[in-house]
């Protein structure tokens, strides 16, 4: 008869991720490891919630051009397939594939971030000599920096996590650190809020210069001696490497790879036209300060927390990841109608509950959409990673497309509205935020419509499922 369990290792048996780890990856490995997350995370929350209400609200410049900003970073990610393609290929003289990208995406993030404040001051008119056109350049600079480092960062992050991990353990490793990134979302949301409470534009260059150097450390303290030293032969480096254009060709020969693809972008399209105008809908048209609107960021990663884990149950009940897209969409359609009755009804809890809502609707609708990447059949050369690329490819593109529309539809609306245009009654402000809005919940529903076949064709071919015991392995990665 065994005795008592030591307490250190009870301790690790109730860790929620203690079932993540495996030899070639231990636990303290891999939880040092997840720290690239909490630093992409904590970039994110800088450029899609804490610098747009700052730049539109205290800054006081055109949503178009913030719009635009934030696009940039975010139309860098369809290369993230080429980005991960190329790290999978890489060879170097002591054998390192993910490091060498880990690290470069790090010093682009860090730069991004050390730049940007300065440039946010030039684009506001903060000098004594105005060089025309200099902080449109320099804040564009700054933000592509900033975005090319993220997803350098993340996708050979992700990569090499997959590298350490064996069959078994993968996909609970992935769920690690996917959690992670929406920790670190959430966490620095309250941290950077908490320190902008009073605002200032010396406050707002510490913190983001801050968080430059809170992404070195982090990133380095992640990636110290995770990869092997491989040497490398003189005939191994020189081998023909795989061609991505053939990898290319077959995924896009598989069957209903391209109306996912469609699905996928206008989801996210609907889903992402209001990053870059939620916290200035609270700081402008409800009244709330920069402390207040930074928590929406904590309330949105909450929120898709909490449809990460319903995906996972559902999942392992056997629902079809089309019918759970659809969910998600029903969900994010009531979320985006109570952000829009939180003006007529001077109701901020609504507002907040909406975020919420929009969180849980999109983390639904993108875990299911990427639950149906990675059981998407392929053919020849194409692979699960090409399928994760494309779809990782669709979404980012329709989320930068998005989030510059947004602003466009935003300040144009406002135009109209408040030239008298439209009438007495839309005489607000308001106005142009509720036209976005709107045109989400309509996309919303033709995402519905596009996604009809799919779910269709999931009732002729049911998925098989395993209803024994729910498991973090059944968490959606």
């Amino acid at each position: 008869m065994s005795g008592p369990l030591p307490l250190s290792r009870l301790a690790v048996r109730l860790l929620p991720f203690a079932d993540a780890a495996s030899k070639g990856l231990p636990l303290g490995q891999l939880l040092r490891l997840s720290l690239f997350q909490m630093s992409v995370g904590m970039a994110t929350v800088l450029l899609l919630g804490t610098l747009n209400r700052v730049m539109i609200v205290e800054l006081s410049l055109p949503a178009m051009i913030v719009a635009c900003m934030i696009a940039l970073p975010v139309l860098v990610a369809p290369f993230r397939a080429l980005l991960g393609f190329r790290s999978d290929t890489h060879r170097s003289a002591i054998g390192w594939k993910r490091v060498p990208y880990l690290w470069f995406g790090t010093l682009w993030q860090m730069g991004g971030l050390a730049l940007m404040p300065f440039a946010l001051l030039v684009l506001a008119g903060d000098t004594v000599h105005r060089v025309p056109f200099a902080g449109e350049v320099l804040a564009a600079l700054a933000f592509l920096m900033t975005g090319l480092g993220l997803h350098m960062t993340q996708t050979a992050g992700l990569a090499l996590a997959g590298d350490r991990a064996d069959d078994a353990t993968r996909p609970r490793v992935v769920a690690l650190l996917y959690v992670m990134f929406l920790l670190g979302m959430g966490l620095s949301a309250v941290v950077i809020g908490w320190l902008l409470r009073d605002f200032s534009a010396l406050r707002l260059i510490r913190v983001v210069q801050g968080a430059a150097v809170a992404t070195v450390a982090l990133n380095l303290l992640a990636l110290w001696k995770q990869e092997r030293v491989r040497p490398l032969s003189r005939a191994e480096r020189d081998r023909p490497r795989p061609s991505f254009a053939n990898a290319w060709s077959d995924f896009a020969k598989g069957g209903d790879a391209g109306r996912l693809l469609a699905v996928v972008f206008l989801g996210t399209m609907a889903f992402n036209m209001q990053d870059v105008l939620l916290e200035p809908y609270g700081g402008e048209i409800l009244g709330l300060s920069v402390s207040a609107t930074t928590l929406i960021t904590a309330l949105w990663a909450a929120g898709a927390l909490t449809g990460f884990a319903c995906a996972a149950r559902w999942l392992a009940r056997g629902l079809s990841p089309y019918r759970m897209a659809a969910r998600g969409i029903l969900i994010g359609v009531t979320g985006f109608s109570a952000v829009i009755f939180a003006d007529p009804m001077h109701a901020p809890p609504l507002f907040f509950a909406g975020a919420t809502g929009i969180g849980m609707g999109g983390g639904l609708f993108a875990v299911a959409t990427l639950t149906a990447a990675m059981t998407m059949p392929a053919a020849g050369a194409a692979g699960r990673g090409l399928a994760l690329g494309a779809w990782g490819a669709a979404q980012a593109t329709a989320a930068g497309c998005a989030i510059a529309l947004g602003g466009l539809v935003r300040d144009g609306m406002n135009a109209l509205a408040l030239s008298g245009a439209l009438g007495d009654a839309l005489n607000t402000p308001a106005t142009g935020y509720s036209a976005v809005y709107h045109i989400e919940v309509a996309l919303l529903f033709a995402t519905l419509v596009a996604l009809g076949p799919l779910v269709r064709l999931s009732f002729l071919h049911p998925p098989t499922h395993d209803t024994g015991k729910f498991g973090l392995a059944d968490f959606p990665t």
